[in-house]
């Protein structure tokens, strides 16, 4: 199976999900509840003792063997430093598991809500964690994983989309021209940047894969969902958590690099990047959904892809980040 073949998970029905579980020595009760996943899928599952875990059935033929491994193992280490990210559990002395030609991982379960990203002081404190993630990322490389770069998540998808089929004939050329200014633009912020360290990411950090705890020994964020982990520059895994009108955003940054300078210093040219990076996510979005498309998933979440109007929207958000990239980076602001 490969990661774009029609219905990836066909053959993982819920009795297959609960005997790949108790191969890996896993005693469950029955209880078995998928929850909101597109790329993998993922559920709570019950055990017979009382408690849950969460498991995850990984995309196949999205990443290989070591990619998982190393994921897992950057995960552990975070774990290990005393840094609330959640790493998989070891099952039979390993954490990555495969039945059925499917491989998963188990996971304990986290429970608590999505962080106030309105709280100065919610902001610093996952600041001061992310800091602390960083200054572990930047301990050793990745080998396996790819890095965050304008060829992978710009050129690539950029030019799959064209040669696919998916864009509306009539907008094809009006988005092939705002798509080439576009990554146009991310490079001139990239020179703007000039070289810049890069290190192990969470890659994917929005406030959905951030859960607050709010009382007892674990108050604070924890980070979950690794899964986009990668190597890149350090802003990856700021962007994402600030607001979008550039007022509150300067005061979102303020207090989150006042929390990540207590553990590791930052690099302030890699503002240059936020809009850069914010593009690059835009293209490389759209060709994610539509290289999912033959997965039942896909046109049942978004059926308003590949539409005209899409399109149209798509042109117009990548005109609106031509223009912001040619803006001086956003600064940090205490309020």
């Amino acid at each position: 199976m490969s990661a774009t073949a029609p219905a990836p998970y066909e053959r993982l029905t819920p009795e297959r999900v609960l005997c790949a579980l108790e191969s890996a020595g896993l005693a469950c009760d029955g209880r078995l509840l998928a929850l909101n996943s597109f790329e993998n899928r993922v559920y709570l599952a019950g055990l017979e003792d009382g408690a849950s875990i969460v498991a995850k059935f990984y995309r196949p033929g999205r990443w290989s063997d070591a990619q998982i491994q190393e994921e897992h193992a950057f995960v552990q280490e975070l774990a290990e430093r005393e840094i609330p990210a959640v790493p998989p559990l070891e099952l039979r002395g390993r954490t990555l598991n495969e039945f059925a030609g499917f491989r998963f991982a188990a996971f304990p379960r986290c429970g608590g809500r999505a962080p106030e990203l309105e709280d100065r002081e919610v902001l610093r404190w996952i600041g001061r964690f992310l800091g602390r993630i960083h200054a572990a990322g930047a301990a050793r490389s990745y080998s396996a994983r790819p890095a965050l770069g304008i060829e992978h998540f710009g050129t690539e998808p950029r030019d799959w989309l064209l040669a696919s089929g998916f864009i509306a004939p009539e907008l094809r050329a009006a988005w092939q021209a705002a798509a080439g200014l576009a990554l146009e633009g991310v490079k001139r912020c990239y020179e703007r940047a000039g070289p810049l360290a890069s290190l192990r990411l969470h890659g994917d950090c929005h406030a959905g894969n951030l859960l607050w705890i709010e009382d007892g020994p674990m108050r604070g964020p924890h980070f979950v969902d690794f899964d986009d982990s990668r190597s890149g520059p350090a802003v990856q895994d700021l962007w994402m958590l600030l607001p979008a009108e550039r007022d509150a955003m300067a005061t979102s940054l303020g207090e989150l690099l006042a929390g990540y300078a207590a553990f590791r210093d930052f690099d302030l040219r890699e503002l240059h990047l936020v809009e850069a990076l914010r593009t690059l996510r835009l293209v490389h979005y759209s060709a994610w959904i539509a290289r999912r498309w033959e997965d039942p998933a896909f046109p049942a979440a978004f059926p308003w892809f590949g539409t005209p109007r899409y399109w149209q929207d798509r042109i117009l958000e990548l005109k609106e980040q031509i223009a912001l990239m040619d803006e001086a980076p956003v600064q940090p602001v205490r309020a």
